[in-house]
Parts: structure tokens; C-alpha cells; sequence
């Protein structure tokens, strides 16, 4: 068989090779990694004007990129890689030269995207009864993916409402802004709540007190169900 005929099954086998990584467990631990540089590393690089919005945003659509391979159900699949490609379209015609932009839109489908990724690691955290040091870093992963949920909310309530947190802080409604956004969810969700930053609506206050108890509760029944599964 020539090169031309051996490139298309080679292709096929790396993508199959791709999608089995992140059905395993151990796809939870560069998950992990990702997510600790999203929530933690992120924030303070682009503070610091150090990383530019492109950077920022490609690691976004990566993270939603993985969304695409973590299950074989065709619904989910197609579902996935319509809201990662519609992600996409919305983020090229932002930073091109087109008089053109869907801000509010891309948010509103970066939501989708997130809460469907939650959705598909939550299927993946619990698919058996089986117990092992992945499946707790699976739901480490799964709780930073409710803070960056968070985040988004809340970015939504400013771009809708005008306002949605406050404090000795300048929202400009714009990427820049991710860094207040995470950390307050952060502080919501772990229930830290140091007090320079408050939310300033009802919509807001709502779901810092919903991040509040999800951060309470979640811990409690993911343990209490991983720790059902190893007795079955």
C-alpha cells in the first residue's frame, strides 16, 4: 500500500486513539491540569497583561474541544461539536477585521458549552462502580468546572443587567474582566466570602447563595456516592 492510501487510516487511528484517551480515567489528570491553569493561573496572567485575549480564548475552546470526545453517543457528540464550532465562529469574527461581533451570544453559548461538559464528566465520573484516585480527581475537576459556570453567570447578569458584582472593582465588560468574575465565584462556591466583593442585584445575590450551596453539598454527595459504589 502507497503513503496516499496508508495517511487516511493513520488519521482515523490517531482520532480513534484521541477519543479513547478521554473516555479513560486517566484523561481526569491533564483535565485537571487544564483546569487548575483556567481557574487559578489564568486569572493572574492576564491580570498582568502577560497572556493576550486570543491565548485566553484558545484555551477555552480547547477545554471545550475535549467536550467533543467524552462520549460515543452520536447525540452528544453532534450536540458537542455544534456548540464547540459555533464557539468558534463567534470568537474568529470577534478578532477579525469584520465590523461584526456576538459577545453577548458567545457567552450565552460558552454557557451551553460548559454545562454540557459538566453534564458529560459527571456521566464519566459515576459510568461504573468502579473507585480509584482518577474518579476523586474527576470530581476535583468537576467542581472547577462549576466555579468557571459560575463565572460565565455572572458575566452574563453584567452584560444583560448592567451590574452584576460589586466592590473596589471596574468592570468593562469584556474579557478582561474574567479574573473578578472567577474569583468571586471561587469565593461564592467554597463559601469563603471575604467581603471586598458583594453582588449587587438579586439575580446575583441568587446565585451566590446557589454556589454557596452547591459548594456545601457537593462534596458531601460525591463522596457519599463513591463511597456507596466500592460497598455494591
Amino acid at each position: 500500500m502507497n503513503e496516499e492510501g496508508k495517511n487516511p487510516h493513520q488519521a482515523i487511528r490517531y482520532i480513534r486513539h484521541f477519543r479513547n484517551y478521554w473516555l479513560t480515567d486517566i484523561s481526569f489528570s491533564l483535565l485537571l491540569v487544564v483546569l487548575l491553569f483556567i481557574v487559578f493561573v489564568l486569572p493572574i496572567l492576564i491580570d498582568y497583561g502577560h497572556v493576550g485575549m486570543i491565548f485566553s480564548n484558545v484555551v477555552f475552546l480547547f477545554l471545550y474541544f475535549t467536550g467533543i470526545w467524552s462520549s460515543r453517543e452520536r447525540f452528544l457528540v453532534f450536540l458537542t461539536s455544534g456548540l464547540f464550532f459555533t464557539q468558534l465562529a463567534m470568537k474568529l469574527l470577534r478578532f477579525s477585521d469584520l465590523p461584526v461581533e456576538f459577545y453577548l451570544l458567545e457567552r450565552i453559548v460558552g454557557i451551553a458549552n460548559m454545562s454540557v461538559f459538566i453534564f458529560l464528566n459527571l456521566r464519566l465520573l459515576f459510568r461504573d462502580r468502579e473507585v480509584n484516585v482518577y474518579r476523586v480527581i474527576g470530581a476535583v475537576n468537576v467542581y472547577l468546572s462549576l466555579a468557571l459556570l459560575g463565572a460565565f453567570v455572572f458575566e452574563i447578569i453584567h452584560l444583560t443587567i448592567g451590574e452584576s458584582i460589586g466592590g473596589d472593582i471596574k468592570l468593562e465588560g469584556l474579557d478582561d474582566d474574567y479574573s473578578n468574575y472567577i474569583y468571586f465565584s471561587l469565593v461564592s462556591l467554597t463559601t469563603v466570602g471575604f467581603g471586598e466583593l458583594f453582588p449587587v442585584n438579586v439575580l446575583s445575590k441568587m446565585l451566590s447563595v446557589f454556589l454557596s450551596t452547591v459548594g456545601m453539598l457537593y462534596p458531601a454527595v460525591v463522596i457519599a456516592k463513591l463511597v456507596s459504589e466500592t460497598k455494591k
